[in-house]
């Protein structure tokens, strides 16, 4: 499986208003862009299909941009690929009759392996993970 560009900077923008998500201040799409190394073109059109899903919202107005919708413990990384790709893991040897049953029972699984591996994911999680490694000193 290959997950595209649009899946990794959809998760970048999400985890970069996560770690402000406690200031709760909204963040400039082009502010956003830059921090996370996302081009700002694109950044607009993820966080419009972000913002249908009811991940990220916006504000208008001179302190205006983007914010997330709920807590970062109750997104996960799952609802933010659904958002920008609809199904997680398709295959049409799902719904194929002419598929081998034992190879869709296997693709079935996988599905679900998959599925549940990125819904267990939740930006609080990658936050903290990212804070440990902040608070990490080399000698």
């Amino acid at each position: 499986m290959k997950l595209s560009v649009k899946s990794d900077y959809a998760a970048r923008a999400v985890l970069g208003l996560a770690k402000r998500f406690e200031q709760t201040v909204t963040v400039r799409a082009e502010d956003l862009a830059a921090s996370q190394g996302i081009p700002v073109n694109y950044l607009v059109q993820i966080l419009i299909e972000l913002k249908s899903k009811q991940i990220v919202k916006s504000q208008r107005g001179k302190d205006g941009g983007y914010l997330l919708a709920r807590s970062p413990a109750e997104i996960t990384l799952g609802d933010v690929l659904r958002a920008v790709h609809g199904e997680i893991f398709d295959t049409p040897a799902l719904s194929d009759p002419q598929c081998a049953p034992e190879l869709r029972e296997a693709w079935k699984r996988l599905k679900k392996a998959f599925e549940g591996s990125a819904d267990a994911v939740t930006f609080q999680q990658l936050v903290e993970a990212g804070e440990g490694k902040e608070k990490m000193y080399y000698i």
